[in-house]
């Protein structure tokens, strides 16, 4: 029996070609695919029902329908946890950019080339190349409320970065700190931590995600 879908909550944001609070330059930014598709196709490459990826990831099959759909706009925890139960890096729903060379070397992420996720306050530009690794390399653009969302992330893979600008709130564990421009921070997998945006203008982060650990998978 197919899984019921439920009616959608929420209207889906579209994707800008600069992030918000940057000045203009010539620098083109290429949207991401739709996040619907993406985790749908994985989902039935993996023969998983909703229900199903439901009880894996903890997220609802009300929601996961809605993003499926497109209809509903992920927050990172949520999009995490899904791309989580499903084995997929965060990478996979960026997708190619629409300009990519085949003659590039594939270790390689021209700056004119850098697919952007947009999740509501938060968007992330990915700068990791598109060659077979575990590491994951983004810049997070964090405005005026954003945040990670209500509850905090795991994910069994260390994490490190720096502010590149602005200010945000990192806790990591049970404790907070606020960091500003200039200051870098790393932790271990799986230790529960989220942000918040800080400040008065739009923060910008370089966001590092190990690979996977195996002795730390959930």
């Amino acid at each position: 029996m197919a899984d019921r879908e439920e009616p959608a909550e929420q209207s889906h944001e579209g994707i800008s070609e600069v992030p918000q609070g940057q000045p203009q330059t010539t620098m083109r930014f290429y949207p991401h695919m739709p996040v619907g598709p993406v985790v749908r196709g994985l989902r039935m490459e993996k023969g998983l029902l909703l229900r199903q990826l439901s009880e894996r990831s903890g997220v609802s099959v009300g929601m996961l329908s809605q993003v499926e759909r497109d209809v509903s706009n992920p927050s990172v925890r949520v999009l995490s946890a899904i791309l989580h139960a499903l084995g997929a890096p965060m990478s996979v729903v960026f997708g190619p950019s629409a300009d990519s060379v085949d003659e590039e070397p594939d270790f390689v992420r021209r700056a004119n080339a850098r697919p952007i996720l947009e999740l509501g306050h938060l968007k992330k530009e990915l700068l990791s190349s598109k060659s077979p690794h575990g590491l994951q390399l983004m810049i997070l653009h964090i405005e005026r409320g954003g945040s990670s969302g209500e509850h905090p992330l795991t994910y069994p893979a260390e994490k490190g970065g720096l502010v590149l600008r602005g200010e945000i709130f990192l806790r990591v564990g049970h404790q907070e700190t606020r960091l500003t421009a200039g200051d870098s921070f790393a932790f271990g997998p799986s230790i529960p931590h989220s942000f918040r945006h800080a400040g008065s203008v739009p923060a910008e982060v370089f966001w590092v995600i190990g690979p996977v650990s195996l002795d730390h998978q959930l």
